[in-house]
């Protein structure tokens, strides 16, 4: 048998693992996690870029950040605890400096936003909606409320679906709000960023925590605290995406301790429509290609012609 033939073969037995998010179609389902990537371009010499589901890039604010003061990371069993604050380079250099690079690439790029107050949400949005080579926005309700005290505004139903409301007024673009795992009932955070106006839901962000240092007996952190991800919290994340998935209609992706694609397996047959990859770009750069061959492989040697015949299929 020549080569042609062979390729043909290999084409055809090909699954199809094309995944639609809100109305952005991804030609696989891995994407990058915010905050983990940068803002793709330190990657390029690195991995294919174009072989991506998405990329997601690091959090943006209307304004520059510096972020918390460091140390700001360290490495603690099975993951690690950053608290970075959010450092970026605002929303105007992003254009004028990281998008021209970004608009080259076949991929979908989301675009991660925050912001202190409801208002600044929905501004962010607002320039954005402008913008036609970014393809969705994702949502972090994590940060601080600053007019309530500092509770984050995915920690209630209803502080939660006022920025998503805000946004949806504001942008027709696809919109993925990421939840908070530190709240007590992430379903129904979950059904109340649906109402709002949210076309998928990206969970877990990370877990609060912090080490301290015994000889000094201070934290680790400057910051005290930080957000715990790694495989260590793959647990967590999995079982909250699981119940997401069985109380909203809207697709939901699964962040948080994925490293390879057993992993991401795992979070599809829960219920997930796609994958976001954090952690693991900092151990292995490749970890996103990596997953995507391990996909394709589970489903070529399973003789599963389609992704979607894996999706919520958990047996319980």
């Amino acid at each position: 048998m020549d080569l042609l033939a062979k390729n043909i073969i290999m084409i055809k037995n090909k699954p199809n693992i094309r995944v639609n998010i809100g109305g952005v179609k991804l030609r696989n389902p891995v994407m990058t996690a915010s905050g983990t990537f940068g803002y793709a371009s330190e990657f390029e010499k690195l991995i294919d870029l174009n072989r991506l589901g998405a990329i997601i890039v690091k959090g943006l604010s209307l304004e520059p950040s510096r972020g918390n003061p460091p140390p700001r990371i360290v490495e603690t069993p099975c993951g690690m605890l950053n608290a970075i604050g959010l450092e970026n380079v605002g929303l105007k250099a992003f254009v004028k400096e990281k998008l021209p690079f970004l608009k080259r690439l076949e991929t979908p790029i989301f675009v991660n936003i925050y912001g202190k107050s409801v208002v600044e949400y929905a501004e962010l949005a607002a320039r954005l909606d402008d913008i036609e080579d970014v393809s969705g926005i994702e949502v972090n309700i994590s940060c601080p409320n600053v007019k309530s005290g500092g509770l984050a505004f995915g920690a209630y139903p209803d502080s939660a679906s006022e920025v998503v409301n805000a946004i949806r007024d504001k942008t027709e673009k696809p919109m993925m709000v990421k939840l908070s795992p530190n709240v007590t009932d992430i379903t129904e955070i979950a059904r109340s960023v649906e109402a709002a106006g949210a076309d998928s839901i990206s969970l877990i962000n990370t877990l609060t925590g912090m080490v301290i240092d015994i000889e000094t007996r201070r934290p680790k952190l400057a910051n005290i605290t930080g957000g715990l991800s790694g495989p260590a919290i793959k647990p967590v994340a999995l079982r909250m995406v699981w119940q997401v998935a069985q109380n909203v209609k809207i697709p939901v992706i699964g962040v948080g301790g994925i490293m390879t694609a057993k992993d991401a397996l795992e979070f599809l047959i829960a219920g997930a429509v796609a994958v976001q990859v954090g952690t693991a770009n900092f151990i292995n750069p490749h970890a996103t290609i990596d997953i995507i061959e391990g996909i394709e492989a589970f489903l070529i040697e399973g003789k599963i012609p389609d992704l979607a015949d894996i999706i919520g299929t958990l047996k319980v």
